[in-house]
Parts: C-alpha cells; structure tokens; sequence
C-alpha cells in the first residue's frame, strides 16, 4: 500500500513495486500542493497504468489522517488480496510560512496530513499484523516513512512541515522498536526529487529543473524509489534507520547525539559555572542548509 500514489514520488514507488511482482493499492485524495480539494483521477490513473502494464493494482481516494478511513485503507488491502506486507507512508501537503505569519489552520493543516497521515494507516497496520502473529501467522512486513531533510535539519519557512517530518523520523525509530516482535521491519526516507511539493519550496524550485549534464536527471523521482523497494523486500535486514536519498545517493542519517559534555561531581551546577562552561561553544550550527 503506497500513500500519495497518485502523482510525484508515492506514483513512481507504486509502479516500481508493482513491476516487482507486488500488488498494490495506490491510495491518493487527489489534493493539491496545500491540501486543498480532491479528485479520484490520480490515484485511479496510476491503478489503471499498473494494471495496463500486466500486474494488479486497486485505488482508494480518502483521506489517510481521518482515523476510520486509514483502517478502511488496511482493510482494502487485505479484503483485496489477502494481506498486507508493504506501508509506504508518502502523503504531504505543504502550508509553508514563517512563525510569525503562520496561522493555526495552517499549522494544523500540515501536522494532519504529514504526522497523523503516517500514525492512522501505521497504526491499523500495526494492529492487522499484530493479530496475524497472535493468530500464528506472522508476516515478514516492512513499512517505509517518508520524512525530510527539513525535518532532520529545519528549514526557514517550514515550522509545520519541518516538525512533522521530524516526528515521522522519530515515529519510524518508535515503530522499529514495537514491531519487532511482530516480524515487521521500521525505516524511512529524506527523499530530495522535482515533486509537486519540491518545486513550491522557496529557493528550491528553481534548481529542481536543471537536469545535470543533459543526461541523467539526478531530480527525477523515479531515483528515490529504488531505495524504498529495497527497504520493503523481505531480503532487507534493516529496521530503525533513516536515509536521505537523491539521484545517485544514499546516506544514513544518525539521531540525536551528544557532544561537548559538561559535567560536576555529586552536586548540582551553578548558573554562572554554566556561562562559563559553555563560553566557547560555537553560537549556532555552522550552516543551515536548504533540504528538501
């Protein structure tokens, strides 16, 4: 099952997937870039393009942050064909601006979409996999986020968006933990691609349309899809990582460490022992760097 199948980077997961023998259901509202609207014809178009092509797919069109439509979602994979190995969490919008301008609704639009739109269908897929190791059958499943390098750094102008992706790269390490038990495997993607949502982002649009030499086109989508089939094959042995991936890279992404400790023995510090512990730490980060 792949989210936001129906254009960008969820269409090229789908057909990927479904040239390597899976079946699918390409589920997308047909939204635009902020969310706004629907319309059944993405998501049914991609169906139609995978079947077109010899394999089996199905569409669905709701809404992947309302609860009871997520588990509608789970249940149509399985009532369809059987079962369910594959998440690919792909939905997003994009409500970009600064904290100062950003409204609630704006705020809360793109938590829904990003953040609850990866819990709601994880967690019926969680449950459906769940009983089925209870049950004595346990399935060899892979789910795979879809977070940001905008979550894993921040970007200017995303507050929203960048909080979301940055709670999907910690969801993913939460789910590898739980699922374990279940046979189900955790990973996620900081994918950097042309997508309708790349080409909105301030300062970016424009770069996402060079295609290097003329050749190969280190911005298409179809890049990043490689890695998520590999993150879903039963032959993957990884759960809990990160990975940005675009073009021809691919680079594990850590987790919050630490560094530069300050310690004191046995007692608590003094605010003016802190100030001057903590004198010669750099201000802020080096860079911020623009990702997508």
């Amino acid at each position: 099952m792949v989210t936001g199948a129906g254009r960008g980077l969820g269409r090229e997961h789908a057909l990927l997937l479904a040239e390597l023998g899976a079946r699918v259901v390409v589920n997308d509202n047909g939204a635009a870039p902020d969310g706004s609207g629907d319309d059944a014809a993405p998501a049914r178009q991609v169906a139609a393009e995978i079947t077109e092509r010899g394999g089996e797919a199905v569409a669905h069109t709701g809404s992947v942050s309302d609860w009871n439509t997520a588990d509608e979602l789970i249940g149509l994979a399985v009532g369809t064909y059987g079962g369910l190995d594959i998440l690919v969490n792909n939905a997003g919008i994009l409500r970009d601006r600064t904290l100062a301008n950003m409204t609630e609704q704006e705020w809360d639009s793109v938590i829904d979409v990003h953040l609850k739109g990866h819990f709601c269908p994880l967690r019926h897929a969680a449950a459906y996999w769940r009983g089925e190791a209870k049950a004595g059958r346990p399935r060899r499943a892979a789910v795979v986020n879809t977070s940001s390098g905008s979550g894993l750094r921040g970007n200017p102008g995303q507050a929203n968006y960048a909080s979301a992706k940055a709670g999907i790269a910690m969801l993913t390490i939460v789910a590898a933990r739980e699922l374990e038990r279940y046979g189900v495997r955790s990973n996620a993607i900081a994918p950097v691609a042309r997508t309708r949502l790349t080409s909105a982002t301030p300062g970016l649009g424009d770069r996402l349309e060079a295609s290097g030499d003329g050749g190969f086109d280190p911005w298409h989508p179809e890049n990043v899809s490689p890695l998520v089939a590999y993150l879903a094959s039963p032959d993957c042995h990884l759960s809990g990582r990160v990975f940005s991936v675009m073009g021809g890279h691919i680079g594990l992404q850590q987790s919050w460490t630490e560094s530069d400790p300050f310690d004191v023995s046995e007692r608590k510090w003094t605010v003016d022992e802190i100030a001057q512990a903590m004198k010669d730490l750099p201000a802020g980060p080096d860079e911020f760097r623009m990702s997508a």
